[in-house]
């Protein structure tokens, strides 16, 4: 059961009314995603210089089955460990926003919210430090050696990106732009790799949406693959020059291109190869959308180049260093903006409330059964 949410509402009903409540987590099978529990854990206690978080609401989309799918090689089930057995069971890690309850730490204060890394849980502890007036870190032990964005929470009252009617877009949207401009900067960094065209597959998902918006601003010729049951929704989007089914690869003109694979589908993927073979100049792993699809293709037989993993943080912070955190926080703003305002002519949001509802919103993401036009708002919370 979910309800459509307008803008104006949807920040009453995410807070949820203060008070003490059991800890209710949902926890994941790290081996397989189509397996969870349920989990009600004691509240943890307080050392000092720990803080409690009430989760007021967080996203669900495909990023989310990306953690999964890469949990063990980037580290995303080390983010928030299960409540037994962390070996066999995880907490996938969502973007969305906490109020803090309670706290033994000068580094966050009673009421304050901030925007990051939550998971599908109605609370967590963290341990706030390296903060400053826009925001502060995660540095608990089990989560050192992470990427500093994902360890990194926004202050919401000093976040320039943060609006209160703007709560759905940031959660939903602004992790899949941030991986969308980093694709387009990415490709930017790099002459395009002397492309002329760039085929982005699972053309539907959001990530794959900016993407090809970003391209598409520019001028560079941008082709979508998807299923025939997405080809409309696609198409009324506006921002692919072409958009192909995944039977229709043989289809694409045969000229130097970036393949991005935001699908993860190997079939796809060998086809797209095979037929760009001697013209495919790059081939960028960015998600998992198709991750349980089956095949029978086998990766060391796949025609050049190399497939390449873009991993955002790495780019960010090569950015970072190149034109300072201000210039680039700038460029994200203007980009984010454009990408927000853009993004309310399509899609719609639904609020899915409690666990129950939670996990059929994730299955519906896991699965691949998700309405593209719709955003997947959670909380755990029921009063």
């Amino acid at each position: 059961m979910s309800d459509s949410l307008t803008e104006l509402s949807l920040a009453a009903v995410l807070r949820p009314a203060a008070g003490k409540a059991s800890a209710v987590d949902i926890e994941i099978k790290r081996a397989d995603l189509a397996v969870n529990r349920i989990v009600e854990p004691a509240p943890a206690p307080l050392a000092d210089g720990q803080s409690r978080l009430r989760v007021d609401a967080f996203a669900l989309t495909t990023n989310n089955v990306t953690y999964g799918v890469f949990g063990d090689m980037l580290r995303y089930w080390a983010v928030f460990p299960a409540s037994s057995e962390p070996e066999v069971w995880g907490r996938i890690p969502t973007w969305g926003y906490a109020e803090c309850v309670e706290s033994r730490s000068a580094d966050l204060t009673v009421g304050e919210r901030i925007y990051g890394f939550m998971p599908m849980s109605n609370e967590f502890v963290m341990t706030p430090g390296r903060a400053t007036d826009r925001g502060l870190f995660d540095v608990a032990e089990h989560r050192h050696g992470l990427a500093g964005t994902y360890n990194s929470y926004q202050r919401c009252a000093t976040d320039p990106v943060y609006r209160e009617n703007r709560e759905a877009h940031q959660m939903l949207l602004y992790p899949l732009f941030f991986t969308s401009f980093i694709v387009d900067d990415f490709m930017i960094d790099n002459d395009d790799f002397g492309a002329e065209q760039v085929i982005i597959s699972s053309a539907s998902a959001k990530t794959s949406i900016g993407a090809a918006l970003f391209c598409n601003r520019r001028g560079m010729k941008v082709i979508g693959l998807t299923s025939a049951g997405n080809m409309e929704f696609v198409e009324s989007l506006g921002v692919y020059d072409q958009i192909l089914t995944y039977e229709d690869v043989a289809s694409i003109e045969q000229i130097p291109s970036v393949y991005v694979d935001i699908a993860g589908n190997q079939d796809v993927l060998f086809a797209v190869h095979t037929h760009l073979n001697g013209v495919l100049k790059h081939s960028m792993v960015v998600g998992n959308t198709n991750w349980n699809t089956e095949t029978s293709a086998n990766t060391a037989d796949l025609p050049a180049p190399a497939q390449e993993f873009l991993f955002a943080p790495t780019q960010i912070s090569k950015r970072t260093k190149q034109w300072g955190r201000e210039e680039l926080e700038a460029k994200m703003g203007e980009a984010w903006t454009t990408y927000a305002d853009w993004a309310d002519t399509w899609i719609t949001f639904e609020q899915f409330t409690g666990a129950e509802e939670v996990l059929d919103a994730w299955e519906k993401v896991r699965s691949g059964s998700l309405n593209p036009a719709a955003g997947y708002i959670c909380s755990m919370n029921t009063h």
